[in-house]
C-alpha cells in the first residue's frame, strides 16, 4: 500500500513538472507552421539550432548555425530587438533554446512546428 502511495505521489509530481513546463514554454515561444515561419524570417533572424554536420547536410535558405549546445556562449550574436525564429529537427532543441533567450530577455521568439524535418521549402547544402 505504501508502495502505491509512493508511485501515486512520483506520479502526481512529474505530472506537475510537465504541465508547469509547457505553461513556460507557451509564454516563451510561438509555434508557427511553415507558411507562416516563411512569410515573417526574411524579416527576421532565421537561426538553425542543429550541430554543424546537420547544417551543412542541408538548410533552410538564409539561416545561421548556432548550435544549441553553444547557445549560451553565443545567445549574444542574435539581436534581442529583431524576432527570432528558430527551427532544430524536431523542435525539442529549438523549445529549449526559447526559454534560454527568453529568461535573456528576447521576446519576439518563434519556432517552426515540426521543426526541419517537416520542411518543404527550398534548402541550401554544402554538400
Amino acid at each position: 500500500m505504501k508502495f502505491l502511495i509512493a508511485l501515486l505521489i512520483v506520479i502526481a509530481v512529474v505530472g506537475i513538472y510537465i504541465f508547469i513546463s509547457s505553461m513556460r514554454l507557451k509564454k516563451a515561444v510561438t509555434n508557427l507552421t511553415q507558411d507562416e515561419f516563411i512569410q515573417g524570417y526574411r524579416k527576421a533572424q532565421l537561426i538553425d539550432l542543429r550541430e554543424t554536420k546537420e547544417f551543412d547536410a542541408g538548410h533552410i535558405l538564409g539561416a545561421r548555425n548556432i548550435p544549441s549546445t553553444q547557445l549560451n556562449a553565443r545567445y549574444k550574436e542574435i539581436r534581442p530587438d529583431l524576432p527570432v525564429y528558430l527551427y532544430c529537427q524536431n523542435t525539442g532543441r529549438s523549445a529549449r533554446a526559447a526559454l534560454t533567450l527568453k529568461k535573456r530577455g528576447y521576446n519576439q521568439i518563434y519556432q517552426l512546428q515540426g521543426g526541419f524535418r517537416t520542411w518543404t521549402g527550398k534548402i541550401k547544402s554544402k554538400a
